[in-house]
């Protein structure tokens, strides 16, 4: 039997608000339900940007301490982008910081994490996923053009790769194509695989 079938009788829960990670677990073809979790999400710039997806993925999981969670799968995930510098850039505040980050992203490379953790009876598991990024040159009405008619101001970095500038900006990328929409699929279905495999 393929794993994704036995995971049926096992409830799953999104822990996230993202349409984005919505749309890729449903791609996974997973049933599963959708809650929000309510917590502060505060970023100690002191962190390396793995332990800091970490430490805010760990945060938004106390939301389903709950004994009523012990018997589901919680799924909860967090994304920053950090330039080539390691300056963390994530969701701008308002119109003119989200084009002041794209033109700081143009022409170079920077970096897109996210930490994902599971927890089911008891039990948790943590990983990172890195995926390098690099764009071309932007001329500033490229960047004009995508903040007035997408919606950069709730994505990390103010840009979604599978919008128009993705199309026009990244040059290449070393890494999951997937992570940088904020949920990396393929390696989240081998670390599901082992996690359900140890649930004994």
């Amino acid at each position: 039997m393929i794993f994704i079938e036995k995971l049926k009788d096992t409830p799953i829960i999104l822990g996230s608000q993202s349409p984005r990670r919505q749309e890729l677990l449903r791609k996974l073809d997973l049933d599963f339900t959708v809650e929000i979790p309510e917590v502060e999400e505060h970023i100690d710039t002191t962190l390396t940007p793995e332990k800091i997806v970490s430490a805010i993925a760990a945060a938004k999981l106390t939301a389903f301490s709950d004994e009523s969670y012990h018997d589901r799968l919680v799924i909860v995930a967090d994304t920053l982008v950090a330039d080539e510098h390691g300056t963390m850039l994530g969701k701008p505040a308002d119109v003119a910081e989200a084009k002041s980050v794209l033109a700081q992203l143009s022409g170079r490379e920077h970096a897109v994490y996210t930490g994902v953790t599971l927890a089911l009876r008891g039990r948790v598991h943590q990983f990172v996923e890195r995926t390098a990024v690099w764009f071309v040159e932007l001329e500033e009405e490229e960047i004009d053009y995508y903040v007035a008619n997408y919606n950069p101001m709730d994505k990390a970095g103010s840009y979604g790769i599978q919008e128009w500038i993705g199309r026009v900006a990244v040059e290449r990328i070393d890494g999951a194509y997937e992570n940088v929409m904020g949920l990396p699929t393929a390696r989240l279905y081998r670390e599901l695989k082992q996690f359900m495999a140890e649930d004994r």
